[in-house]
């Protein structure tokens, strides 16, 4: 089960939200790929071993899945967890007039 501190913490960080936009955009891609997007959409110089850690706090939260096929590892978008933090704190609709209580 994932505890809500670990979503939390796992979003807290820029670089992480980042690499969750580009597997919004495009998931299952391995680690290189990942790197590679990092560098020459976002100009962000991190090493792999960074965006490994990275991607591990990011599994650890529920947010990343991975699977392995031969050699490859790939990685998934699980939006699942989000969705738990939705149920558990509705937003209220505002497009819709409030009722008065009298």
């Amino acid at each position: 089960m994932v505890v809500a501190d670990d979503l939390f913490k796992a979003l807290a960080d820029p670089t992480r939200r980042i690499i969750l936009d580009e597997l919004t955009e495009k998931s299952g891609q391995t680690l290189f790929e990942i790197c590679s997007r990092l560098s020459m959409k976002h100009q962000l110089g991190i090493s792999r071993q960074g965006v490994s850690q990275h991607l591990a706090v990011l599994e650890a939260a529920g947010l990343v899945e991975t699977r392995r096929e031969g050699r490859y590892k790939f990685h998934d978008l699980n939006t699942a967890p989000l969705r738990q933090i939705a149920e558990r704190w509705p937003v209220p609709d505002t497009s819709r007039p409030q009722e008065s209580t009298p």
